[in-house]
């Protein structure tokens, strides 16, 4: 009898002794995932965008809710991950990444050759095509009559960069919101942004002073993808993965339906 107790109390013991370890391999395992992906904070995916840019990102109630915030959640449970935000202005979000405020950039931000020299793009989430904003009563009636005529934008943005190359002066805002309400005032003849800004502006203001004009070749469609730095080539493979599972299991359209109200997800 004693025998058969002693026994059994070094098989608990043994057992005991064997989930420590597995439990403590599994922390290792976690933590070694983390630190080989080169987080800011083990366990933790950070992504940084503005939150002011409905629907993208932008607060409800208090809330911060969006697009990219749902996506950025969605991402980060594919990749075994918690899913933390920092709101940062957009002319300083890409700078964020060079020191370390966050992981990733994920803010309604387009593939460009001057970009893809300094940062790793995902796969797109976003297939986007740009459109210039303009009073209803306005005389303009293409795009390319924004020569010689101000437009407001976000100085670093690509649309920003489309607006000079078209011949118009840049008058800076900091958001959208800003952009949009110098053209409702009659204080810029424009302002060119993607269609889906648009779209969800007009969701959101159906009796708004506003036209838009389609940029018919004169603009390339862009690919919207999140962003990373170059020392963080196994993080964009991740993202991007997760990116594509979204896409495949249909989560990517059905939060562009819920937030855009069309699919803005594909080509």
């Amino acid at each position: 009898m004693k025998s058969w107790v002693k026994k059994l109390g070094v098989a608990v013991l043994g057992l005991g002794l064997a989930v420590t370890l597995t439990a403590c391999g599994n922390n290792t395992s976690s933590s070694s995932k983390s630190n080989d992906l080169g987080l800011q904070k083990s366990g933790t995916l950070t992504i940084g965008l503005e939150g002011t840019f409905q629907p993208y990102s932008y607060r409800k109630d208090g809330k911060l809710t969006g697009f990219e915030v749902d996506l950025g959640k969605a991402v980060a449970k594919k990749m075994g991950l918690k899913a933390k935000f920092v709101p940062t202005k957009f002319d300083s979000l890409v700078a964020g990444l060079d020191t370390n405020k966050f992981d990733v950039v994920m803010n309604n931000m387009s593939e460009t050759a001057a970009r893809k020299k300094k940062y790793l793009f995902s796969t797109p989430y976003i297939y986007s095509k740009s459109q210039l904003a303009v009073k209803k009563n306005s005389s303009i009636s293409k795009i390319t009559d924004i020569k010689g005529k101000k437009v407001a934008e976000t100085t670093t943005s690509n649309n920003a960069t489309d607006a000079k190359r078209l011949g118009a002066t840049i008058t800076p805002t900091d958001s959208f919101q800003q952009s949009i309400d110098l053209v409702s005032q009659g204080r810029v003849a424009g302002t060119i942004n993607s269609r889906e800004s648009f779209y969800a502006y007009f969701k959101q203001n159906p009796k708004a002073n506003i036209k838009l004009i389609d940029s018919g070749d004169h603009i390339a469609s862009q690919k919207i993808g999140a962003i990373v730095t170059k020392q963080h080539p196994k993080m964009q493979k991740q993202i991007s993965k997760a990116i594509q599972e979204l896409r495949k299991d249909g989560t990517l359209k059905k939060l562009s339906n819920k937030y855009f109200g069309g699919n803005v997800t594909d080509k």
